[in-house]
C-alpha cells in the first residue's frame, strides 16, 4: 500500500486543484529546446481538465534566486504544454495567481522561485498558491526532494495526492532499493566525483559492479595513483576515494583502461585514445576509450539490473560521445535487465542517440533518483503521507 494518495482517490469534478509540475526545461531563443519534462507532465494535467477541474499549474525554472528575470519566465513552456498536451494552456502574470481559473481551463502560474519565499519554504507563499485552490497534485519527481513553498509548503495546507509520474517514478526506484535482480550493476558519470560521493558511499556495499566514467573518473584514477594529465581533478576529494577505493568493497569499482586524450577542451580538439597511464601532461580525458566501453558493455550485458547516472564524456561533441553511445546501446540491448536511467544529461544524451525507450523507466528527476538511491527521504512526498492516514 503506497503511503499516500493518489489521484485515484481524488473528486475533482468542479474542483480547483493545484498541481506542481516539473517544467524546469531548457530554454534557446526564447524557446523550448527540450521538451521531456513538459511531455511526462501533460498526461495529469490532461487527465484533470477532462475531468472537470479547474487547474492551476505551477513549476519553477532555472535559478533566478527570488527575483523576477525576464529570461526565465513559463510562457515558452505554457507554449509547449500546450502543444504536447492538446489543451489549451493560459501564462499567469505571477506564482500565485490561479484563482481565476475556471473548470475545464488549464492556466500556468508564473515562476515560482521569482519569489524568493520558494526556496525558504516560507509559510506565506504556501498559504498564497493554495488560497482559493480545493486540492493539490504533486507530480513533480524532479522536485520531490526539496522542502520548498510549493512541494511541502502547499501539502501541509490543500488536501494532496501524488500524481501518475511521480508515483510511477516511486515505482521505479523502489524496485532498485527494496531488492533489485542481480548482478545489480551501478554506471556513474558527469564531471565531478564530489557530487556523486554519497551516493558512491551508499550503493557500493549494496552493488555487484560500480562502473565510472566521465570525468569524475579521474579523481578516482589520481586517489590510486594514476598521473592523468590536465584531465578534471578534485585534490580535496582524493584521500577520501583514496579510503573507499581501498576499502572491502572498494574492487567493485571498475574504472577506465583507456580514453580520448585532448589537447584542449574543445569540440575540434586534437585527441588521441590511450591508455589512462598514458594521457600525459597537458592533454585531458574527455571520454572513456573504447577498450573500458567495450568492457563496461558486457557488464551491462550480464546484469539483472541497471541505475545510470552520467555520460561518459563530453557527449554534446560528436568526436567525445562514442563512450556514452557504447553504454545507451548496451543498456538498449539489455533486454533480460530492469533498468533505470536519471539525470538531465543523461536523458539528454539518451534523446540525442534516438535511445530514449532504451532503459525499462527514464526518470524525469536527477537529484530526487540519487537521494532515494542514497537512503533519503523526498520531503515532499512525506509531506503527502499526513492525507493518506
Amino acid at each position: 500500500m503506497r503511503p499516500f494518495l493518489t489521484l485515484d482517490d481524488l473528486e475533482v469534478e468542479g474542483r480547483r486543484v493545484l498541481v506542481r509540475s516539473d517544467l524546469n526545461v531548457p530554454l534557446r531563443g526564447g524557446k523550448v529546446a527540450d521538451d521531456f519534462r513538459i511531455r511526462a507532465a501533460a498526461p495529469a494535467i490532461g487527465r484533470l481538465r477532462e475531468a472537470g477541474a479547474a487547474v492551476a499549474v505551477c513549476s519553477h525554472l532555472g535559478r533566478p534566486g527570488g527575483r523576477v528575470d525576464e529570461g526565465l519566465r513559463l510562457a515558452p513552456a505554457a507554449e509547449a504544454l500546450a502543444a504536447a498536451g492538446g489543451f489549451p494552456v493560459e501564462a499567469a502574470g505571477d506564482a500565485a495567481d490561479g484563482r481565476a481559473v475556471r473548470p475545464g481551463e488549464v492556466i500556468l502560474l508564473e515562476n515560482t522561485r521569482f519569489h524568493p519565499g520558494e526556496t525558504a519554504n516560507d509559510p506565506a507563499l504556501a498559504a498564497a498558491l493554495a488560497e482559493g485552490m480545493d486540492l493539490f497534485v504533486l507530480d513533480a519527481f524532479g522536485s520531490a526532494h526539496r522542502a520548498h513553498a510549493s512541494t511541502a509548503g502547499v501539502a501541509a495546507l490543500l488536501k494532496s495526492a501524488a500524481g501518475p509520474l511521480l508515483a510511477a517514478e516511486l515505482d521505479a526506484f523502489r524496485v532498485l532499493t527494496d531488492g533489485p535482480p542481480r548482478p545489480y550493476v551501478v554506471v556513474l558519470g558527469g564531471a565531478k566525483a564530489s557530487d556523486k560521493l554519497p551516493l558512491i558511499e551508499a550503493l557500493l556495499p549494496r552493488v555487484d559492479a560500480m562502473l565510472v566514467g566521465g570525468g569524475m573518473c579521474f579523481s578516482l584514477l589520481a586517489a590510486q595513483g594514476v598521473e592523468v594529465g590536465s584531465s578534471l581533478v578534485e585534490p580535496g576529494l582524493l584521500d577520501s576515494l583514496r579510503e573507499l577505493t581501498a576499502g572491502k568493497a572498494g574492487g567493485r569499482i571498475v574504472l577506465p583502461v583507456d580514453a580520448a586524450a585532448a589537447d584542449r577542451f574543445a569540440p575540434d580538439a586534437r585527441f588521441s585514445l590511450v591508455g589512462v597511464e598514458s594521457i600525459g601532461e597537458g592533454r585531458m580525458g574527455l571520454d572513456i576509450g573504447p577498450r573500458t566501453a567495450e568492457r563496461f558493455a558486457e557488464i551491462i550485458a550480464g546484469a539483472g539490473s541497471v541505475f545510470w547516472n552520467g555520460p561518459m564524456g563530453v557527449f554534446e561533441w560528436e568526436r567525445f560521445r562514442p563512450g556514452t553511445a557504447a553504454v545507451a546501446e548496451a543498456l538498449a540491448g539489455a533486454s533480460a535487465a530492469y533498468s533505470v536511467a536519471g539525470g538531465g544529461d543523461t536523458a539528454a544524451a539518451l534523446r540525442l542517440l534516438g535511445l530514449e525507450g532504451g532503459p525499462s523507466h527514464l526518470s524525469t528527476g536527477g537529484g530526487a533518483g540519487l537521494a532515494l538511491l542514497e537512503g533519503r527521504a523526498l520531503p515532499g512526498v512525506e509531506a503527502l503521507s499526513r492525507w493518506a492516514l
